[in-house]
């Protein structure tokens, strides 16, 4: 019938994000990080005032076993969230996590807390600078100078044990990095932290809790329940999201605000006095994060070969952001979508002719 019948419409959604929506997106991932370090610096010091009654470990283990217990009940994630592979991701974000805080806790328990931020910052700038881009290694760069400045290692003063420990928990942070970003893109919500917490809960309890269970009482109980809400729950969940938003790299450079943050905590709650270099170094790494801020936007997701036709030629309507293609079974295969700008998307091919285009929906933030 005039070659009709061998016509055979799809349609696919193609959502593309102009440069103001993925300024928007890097912005609120930043003040994400930002909120997150804010939170974790003050449940550090928060934390410090158990040493004395549990000890460093102690005061670990009861945040991570109050978090684990928490994210269980207030998510209660289903079997069906997950693969196999992504369930296992996330057991290995519980293990990165539990000797991240253990390994930390040791570490601000014989250095002041702005040192020992400052070590454990080594972890986050390898990220960066093994993910970023050339022309955005600069930002690690002048993070490293800033640390430097913050933890004169010149002076020869830090505790070396303190020292260890603080460099095995910037290992452990490189990766809960790379393992959170995974989670987030593999995981819808906040689930994947539902199984990563109580694993380290689990964890924690196992290598810690027979020695200090015997030393609790309900007031550190209750104390440990909000010092859990306070770090890890709220500022975890804060870095899961903001790496949805980020690149490793970005979010690698921004964690360097965090020895600033523990700086001017530790002198406002602590009482530990700055000289003028890590006051100098504070600097160094804010003009880092402004730096990473700007040009750390994750690129949108490239469409895979199931997403495209098999053979088409293809139309695109615009509206508002949001792409809906048109097309038909034609001669030649589709190749990959080119990007011509803010809203626009070319679908080259070489069809028999076009069946049609739909305007639709409202605008994203990523292509899918």
């Amino acid at each position: 019938m005039n070659g009709l019948s061998r016509i055979f419409a799809w349609t696919r959604t193609v959502r593309v994000c102009s440069y103001e929506q993925v300024l928007t997106t890097t912005r609120s991932g930043a003040a994400m990080a930002i909120a997150s370090m804010l939170c974790v610096q003050l449940g550090l010091a928060a934390s410090v005032g158990l040493f004395d009654q549990i000890g460093p470990e102690g005061a670990a283990w009861l945040r991570l076993a109050w978090a684990g217990v928490l994210f269980l009940v207030i998510v209660r994630p289903r079997p069906s969230s997950f693969t196999r592979s992504s369930f296992l991701t996330c057991v290995a974000l519980g293990v990165v996590t539990a000797c991240l805080t253990m390994l930390f806790m040791a570490a601000v328990a014989r250095l002041p807390l702005g040192t020992a931020s400052a070590l454990e910052f080594l972890g986050p700038l390898g990220v960066a600078v093994a993910r970023g881009r050339r022309s955005s290694k600069v930002w690690p760069a002048l993070a490293a100078v800033g640390v430097l400045l913050l933890t004169e290692p010149w002076q020869g003063t830090a505790d070396l044990v303190g020292v260890l420990y603080a460099l095995g928990a910037a290992a452990c942070w490189a990766a809960y990095i790379l393992l959170t970003q995974r989670v987030g893109d593999d995981v819808s919500g906040i689930n994947g932290l539902a199984i990563s917490m109580p694993v380290a809960g689990f964890i924690a309890t196992v290598v810690v809790g027979p020695s200090v269970v015997g030393q609790l009482s309900w007031e550190l109980l209750f104390i440990g329940l909000g010092l859990a809400v306070l770090l890890p729950v709220v500022p975890f969940t804060l870095e899961l999201l903001a790496l949805r938003r980020l690149t490793s790299a970005a979010f690698g450079t921004l964690m360097s605000l965090e020895p600033a943050f523990a700086v001017v905590i530790g002198f406002v709650i602590l009482g530990q006095r700055p000289g003028v270099l890590p006051l100098l170094g504070i600097g160094f790494v804010v003009i880092a994060g402004i730096g990473a801020e700007r040009q750390g936007g994750r690129d949108p997701a490239p469409m895979t070969p199931a997403d495209a036709p098999p053979e088409s030629g293809t139309t695109v309507g615009v509206l508002r952001g949001q792409v809906l293609l048109i097309g038909f079974v034609g001669e030649v295969g589709v190749p990959a979508p080119v990007v011509l700008g803010e809203g626009v998307v070319e679908y080259p091919g070489a069809g028999s002719g076009v069946v049609g285009a739909r305007l639709g929906g409202s605008s994203a933030s990523a292509a899918s």
